[in-house]
């Protein structure tokens, strides 16, 4: 595959080669997963808006040229032979609690707007139909609540569906959007999870998972212009964030809420409960380009999981050495979906209404098994 800098594709483009690739999906119903009838667990999504880099957070190439290891050093974690970049100490010591899925990889468009709709509902949309969320999946079949904080992503790039609405099942299972008084909260917790945005976010999550809502998505930001984010092109424009922003902003703060989330969750005995998820939409090139940042890569990217039956201490598939494609294990996103709804005890295999009529599975693909062995 080559490199992929995503930022000249069009819309044309992506319509042709991305949302109309899902009408060569097949609609047969895949084997029934085993799923506890007992388990009904609840699932944090920590969506890494703009797309970290796989190289410069979890997956580090110390090996590699200096034009692709980048600037970090990586760092021995609690489970023997795994490393993660040294932006992320506290995890490092919390890696017996997390999963690191190394190969998700999609061939579709290399655009933000596919990656977000591929993990977040497990399909592309077409041009006349968006697929729904997980989480307004779930409201759809249990009721249950679904949030977004502090609200949806609007803006990054091409006027389609970000993956974060309730598409074609229609308005009555949009996801809300609500605040919290944290004052509530120990002064001692709430510096635990930061004085950021992400911080306040994650803690709010918790509130409201405690709260009853099944499904509490946090968007870490909203859009990718203007504003520091993982979307790492250096441009010295709208898109200036670089890894010097890795190193003293996104990569502290999203070590520091998304431990601080995890801790939290176990001294309540809701993490068992609680799939917690960190992912973006896609990872980044491993050559780094001229100023020094990074364009956009789906070939393959990493994604963090934790509770919610998840087995932590453990790196799921490996890249080849410049961290660019899978040399083993690749997992698709659909697989990242199915596998959100298996940790919150739903069959992925469950029918689905569509808007043709009929029905179809929730995902046309199974949960990564190794996750729950």
């Amino acid at each position: 595959m080559p490199q992929q800098t995503g930022r000249a594709v069009d819309r044309r483009h992506f319509l042709r080669t991305g949302l109309l690739s899902t009408g060569a999906l097949g609609l047969g119903a895949l084997p029934a997963v085993a799923t506890s009838n007992h388990r009904v667990n609840n699932c944090i999504i920590l969506f890494l808006t703009g797309g970290p880099s796989q190289i410069d957070t979890w997956d580090p190439k110390p090996d590699a040229p200096d034009t692709i290891r980048g600037p970090f050093r990586p760092i021995v974690t609690r489970t023997p032979g795994i490393h993660v970049a040294e932006t992320f100490p506290l995890l490092a010591e919390r890696m017996n609690r997390v999963a690191i899925l190394r190969t998700v990889h999609h061939d579709a468009a290399p655009v933000h707007e596919t990656g977000q709709q591929l993990l977040q509902t497990g399909r592309l949309s077409t041009a006349t139909v968006e697929q729904p969320n997980i989480g307004s999946v779930v409201h759809h079949l249990a009721g249950a609540g679904h949030l977004l904080l502090p609200g949806p992503i609007v803006n990054t790039g091409i006027s389609v569906g970000h993956g974060q609405s309730a598409g074609y099942l229609g308005s009555r299972h949009e996801p809300r959007n609500t605040s919290s008084d944290l004052a509530r909260e120990s002064s001692k917790l709430r510096e635990r999870y930061g004085h950021h945005d992400v911080g306040r976010h994650c803690l709010q999550a918790r509130r409201c998972i405690e709260a009853g809502n099944r499904v509490v998505t946090v968007n870490m930001f909203d859009t990718v212009f203007g504003n520091t984010t993982w979307d790492c092109h250096a441009d010295g424009g709208s898109l200036n964030a670089s890894l010097h922003d890795y190193r003293d902003t996104l990569c502290p703060q999203l070590d520091q809420a998304y431990t601080a989330l995890i801790d939290d969750l176990a001294d309540r005995d809701l993490l068992d409960s609680t799939l917690v998820v960190a992912m973006g939409e896609f990872g980044r090139t491993p050559t780094l380009n001229p100023r020094g940042g990074r364009d956009h890569w789906t070939g393959a990217w990493s994604i963090l999981m934790a509770g919610g039956g998840i087995r932590g201490g453990q790196a799921i598939g490996t890249t080849d050495k410049h961290g660019a494609h899978p040399a083993d294990r690749p997992i698709t996103c659909a697989e990242v979906a199915a596998s959100i709804y298996h940790g919150m005890g739903i069959d992925p295999a469950t029918a689905m209404p569509t808007p043709e009529g009929g029905g179809r599975p929730l995902v046309e693909a199974l949960p990564v098994r190794e996750l729950f062995a």
